[in-house]
Order: structure tokens, then C-alpha cells, then sequence
């Protein structure tokens, strides 16, 4: 257990799992569990959102599924970016546990943009804050990826 904890080891590359299972967990909210399942068609699986939009259900149910569905979307356009930038990162020689801290601190983003996203953003009472807060979220999270990136650059300067 202790050597988990050794942020000297590199880890940066295994948390491009969670960054692919993230998307998943919001599919999973969206169509493959629960009032959405009965909506999912496995053989086509693109037209969700749109069985989504016409099914007769509740609109904040619906309001959730679909924000869900939006996650996961969203987070799928996400992932080749974070990939690039762990792979930038790694390839410069950026040291492990500064691409430690900043794969990881990416990845809680996206746990907190994910939930941001589906149930935070459709509380009546919230409503107002939730579109900032999700904002705000995804800042923090963009600005950690790009980070990797910055540092990669001037890590392949510094070697010249």
C-alpha cells in the first residue's frame, strides 16, 4: 500500500482509465440503468439522445438523463486531449510527481464536473448557480490539463 502512495512513481499514464470510465458512469445514469434503460437501443446506441428528447416522462427526469447524456458526450471529447496532454507530459520528462498531481487533480475535476453536470445543475432551488459552478469546475480542470502541457514545453526548452 505505501508504494501507491509514492508520489515519485509515475502513475499519470494509469489515470487515463478513470478518465475513460468517468464517461461510462455517466452513460451508465443516462440509458443503461434505471427510466432511461427502457429507452436504449444497444444496436444504436446514437440514438438515445434523441429517444431521450420524444419519450413521455417527467421533464425533470427527462432534464436529468439528458444532462447525463451530455456528460458523457462531453467527457468522451475531453479524453483524447487529456491523454495528449499526460503523453506530452511524460515524453518531455516532466517529473512524475508534478504529472502525478496534475493527472489526478484532472481526474477529480471530472468527478466533480460529472456530478456538477447531472444533479447539481437540476435542483430548482440552485438552479441559478448551477451553470457557474459547473463553469468554474470545468475551468479548474482545463486549466490543469493545459498545465501539463505548458510544462512540457518548457521542460523540452530547458533541454536545449
Amino acid at each position: 500500500m505505501a508504494s501507491l502512495l509514492n508520489l515519485d512513481r509515475n502513475i499519470s499514464y494509469f489515470t487515463i482509465i478513470p478518465a475513460l470510465i468517468l464517461p461510462l458512469s455517466a452513460r451508465y445514469v443516462s440509458g443503461l440503468s434505471g427510466p432511461g434503460r427502457k429507452l436504449f437501443d444497444k444496436m444504436n446506441p446514437r440514438g438515445h439522445l434523441e429517444a431521450l428528447k420524444t419519450a413521455k416522462m417527467d421533464e425533470e427526469l427527462r432534464g436529468r438523463l439528458l444532462r447525463a447524456e451530455a456528460c458523457c458526450a462531453n467527457g468522451f471529447e475531453a479524453l483524447p486531449l487529456f491523454a495528449a496532454a499526460v503523453t506530452a507530459g511524460n515524453a518531455a520528462g516532466v517529473p512524475a510527481r508534478t504529472m502525478n498531481l496534475l493527472s489526478v487533480g484532472w481526474i477529480a475535476t471530472r468527478v466533480a464536473y460529472t456530478y456538477v453536470f447531472i444533479w447539481y445543475q437540476g435542483r430548482e432551488k440552485l438552479a441559478y448557480n448551477a451553470v457557474p459552478l459547473r463553469t468554474k469546475v470545468w475551468l479548474v480542470g482545463i486549466t490543469t490539463l493545459m498545465s501539463m502541457f505548458v510544462l512540457a514545453g518548457l521542460q523540452q526548452q530547458g533541454e536545449k
